[in-house]
């Protein structure tokens, strides 16, 4: 049996997070003890320590609520999984895409700065004038457009 410190050591969960895991119904509210306080067993921390290694992957804490639903049935057909992670790696692609061109923009910004001064600076010139980026980096509410 595990406190809720104990379990947060165990499996690198904050407590405060622990208790809105439990809040939000993806983590089962454990038993008192009589002092009041949570007590946890090995299945709440094999739980969260699923829970865990999910969100350190990107998934949401609803893609999170339905691959729990998932796990607790494991006799049924894991299509819905592979759908759910399948979406998971188009995101962490789209994502790796928009931060490669970011890192090109922020690249070529470095490379066209002559270190003079601030008035002649490119970063300063393209921070401020959008239309100077060559790639369209998405994510960003601004973001520059390509020419």
């Amino acid at each position: 049996m595990f406190s809720i410190g104990k379990l947060s050591g165990s499996t690198g969960v904050k407590v405060p997070t622990i208790r809105y895991y439990e809040q939000i119904g993806i983590l089962e509210e454990p038993d008192r003890s009589e002092g009041g306080q949570r007590v946890y067993g090995e299945e709440a921390k094999k739980r969260l320590s699923f829970i865990r290694h999910a969100r350190e992957l990107g998934f949401s804490l609803d893609e999170i609520r339905e691959l729990l639903d998932l796990a607790d049935d494991p006799n049924q057909n894991c299509m819905a999984a592979d759908e759910i992670a399948k979406r998971q790696l188009i995101e962490v692609r789209n994502r790796i895409a928009r931060l490669t061109a970011l890192q090109g923009e922020l690249q070529r910004m470095l490379d066209q700065c002559s270190c003079n001064t601030i008035g002649t600076c490119r970063i300063i010139q393209v921070l401020s004038d959008h239309s100077l980026c060559t790639s369209e980096h998405l994510g960003t509410e601004a973001g520059c457009k390509a020419s």
